[in-house]
């Protein structure tokens, strides 16, 4: 597989590594998403802004060279065209798994990266083979999977002795826990998205194989079924959290992806293209899932206070507590987390279960869909400062926030050893979710929050070698099985610096509010079925 050719120069004079020279026209950012003018606050960043023009200041800074150098470097080569890149170059050897292969979600950092640096074909390819790889009729043992499934990964097989190059996908069926990625679809159309906005270019989104793509994802998660929730039900593993850690049912991280995919679907697809049926299903969904998710899964200092004094068993649609949860199931951790100035969105809510915990990407992700209020986006980055040596430490930033432990850890998740507590994904340190906060912290005009956090990373993440994660209370040693040169991570940094020097790059990868969406009032009660 020939996946570490570098760019060419373009120029002589130019340092090994360095990002390529802003043409005068950078970027255009064009703005797809209404066409009424929607009000704004004015304490949140439009994301809708056209960039500022010229080569960025921090072009000579030695980090930020040799990590462009090192994200070249992974680019995946498919017959002459750049599709991707891979996880790691740091393969430790015979041990490689699963590293060497582009993964749909490690790729978006790097895509964004190459987006804002002027460079849009690696995404436009990649955006191309994927769509390719979901018409492939998918099987895991005698189970076939829907057929709007995108691939985990894929890799390139070489056969030199016939010439041929081939794309092998994983679906899923070869992954750990043989999980498929209820995700990969989602950030599929988010990714669309990002390259139409970043580039001016609608032909891609157009062209009737992206619009039948975008349809089969819809069908699979816009189905009616047998649940009363709008939110989306999903099996452990099927997200970034990609082992058992307890996140079955409706994970935060999926419904803020969810929601986020809706909306640039119903940006992108064509009523003359048969999208009509799709868009008022997303129309219909949209409002009841904002609703679901800022009124349920809000936490903050009174609310706490309401489910610590919630009663249970209660019947009927006056009831309070909808989904019976008990109030001796709040952990005794969430009396201290929990500052008076401050909220976020609990990891999970479903029948007599509250999911307290924190889960960072999840809760960046539903600042920048505008799945948050603007009071609540506030809130959280309230949250973040309140309790910044918890989920930042020194290496940003906690997947999730606190660890699960002894005979907790034992039962979430059976035992696994590469989450134990502080490690991987159970309370690790993740530098790639660094982006997410920079880009959440552009949006509610908090770049202060960023910086702070981008200078810790700085100090250890490239002398570190780029690991994939970090382990300890405060993220402080590096992973115990952390891959280095992780690409993911390196490019996390490069759209944290770009977006930092340029927030008007901001509109690639947010969305504006909706005030149509907007709750007049929290937790209504459930309005009782008609009966005919």
């Amino acid at each position: 597989m020939n996946n570490t050719q570098s760019r060419n120069r373009s120029s002589e004079d130019e340092p090994a590594g360095a990002p390529r020279a802003r043409p005068a026209r950078l970027i255009r950012i064009i703005d797809a998403e209404s066409d009424e003018c929607v009000p704004r606050s004015p304490s949140l960043r439009s994301c809708s802004a056209t960039p500022h023009l010229g080569q960025p200041q921090f072009d000579k800074n030695p980090m930020v060279i040799e990590a462009w150098d090192t994200l070249r470097k992974s680019i995946v080569m498919f017959r002459g065209n750049m599709v991707g890149t891979i996880a790691a170059l740091d393969d430790q050897g015979s041990d490689a798994l699963n590293y060497d292969q582009v993964f749909v979600r490690d790729f978006v950092p790097s895509a964004l990266a190459f987006l804002m640096n002027n460079e849009p074909e690696i995404t436009k390819n990649f955006l191309l083979r994927t769509l390719h790889l979901q018409s492939i009729e998918k099987h895991v043992d005698r189970f076939t999977l829907g057929h709007g499934v995108m691939p985990a990964s894929f890799k390139v097989l070489n056969n030199p002795a016939r010439g041929v190059e081939t794309l092998i996908a994983d679906f899923g069926e070869t992954a750990i826990g043989r999980v498929a990625p209820v995700d990969s679809g989602f950030w599929w159309i988010i990714l669309l998205r990002a390259y139409t906005k970043a580039t001016g270019d609608l032909s891609l989104s157009q062209m009737p194989e992206c619009q039948n793509g975008m349809k089969l994802i819809l069908s699979l998660c816009l189905s009616e079924g047998f649940d009363t929730f709008p939110t989306l039900l999903c099996a452990d593993g099927c997200c970034m959290i990609d082992r058992r850690m307890g996140v079955y049912g409706y994970p935060i991280e999926i419904q803020a992806l969810f929601f986020m995919a809706l909306r640039c679907a119903q940006q992108l697809l064509r009523v003359d293209m048969g999208g009509k049926e799709f868009i008022k299903m997303i129309e219909t969904r949209l409002p009841a899932l904002s609703f679901h998710m800022r009124s349920y899964f809000w936490l903050d200092f009174e609310q706490l206070n309401n489910i610590y004094r919630f009663k249970t068993e209660e019947y009927s649609h006056t009831a309070v507590n909808k989904f019976n949860v008990i109030p001796e199931s709040i952990p005794d951790w969430l009396f201290d987390f929990m500052p008076t100035k401050g909220g976020y969105f609990v990891g999970n809510v479903s029948p007599s279960r509250m999911d307290f915990r924190w889960f960072t990407l999840g809760n960046c992700v539903a600042i920048l869909a505008s799945l948050a209020t603007h009071e609540q986006a506030v809130a959280i980055m309230d949250l973040i400062e309140e309790r910044w040596e918890d989920l930042v430490g020194e290496m940003p930033l906690k997947a999730c926030y606190p660890a699960l432990e002894n005979h907790e850890w034992e039962i979430v998740t059976g035992c696994d050893p590469k989450n134990t507590r502080w490690s991987y994904h159970n309370g690790g340190s993740w530098p790639v979710l660094l982006w997410f906060l920079t880009a959440a912290c552009v949006k509610t005009g908090r770049p202060q929050i960023a910086r702070r956090a981008l200078e810790l990373a700085e100090q250890r993440l490239a002398k570190d070698g780029w690991p994939e994660y970090y382990d300890g209370r405060e993220g402080c040693y590096v992973g115990k099985q952390s891959r280095r040169m992780q690409t993911w991570s390196i490019s996390g940094y490069l759209v944290s610096k770009m977006l930092l020097e340029d927030p008007s790059l901001l509109g690639i990868v947010a969305l504006e509010e909706d005030l149509t969406m907007k709750p007049t009032f929290a937790r209504a009660n459930t309005l009782p079925i008609r009966f005919l």
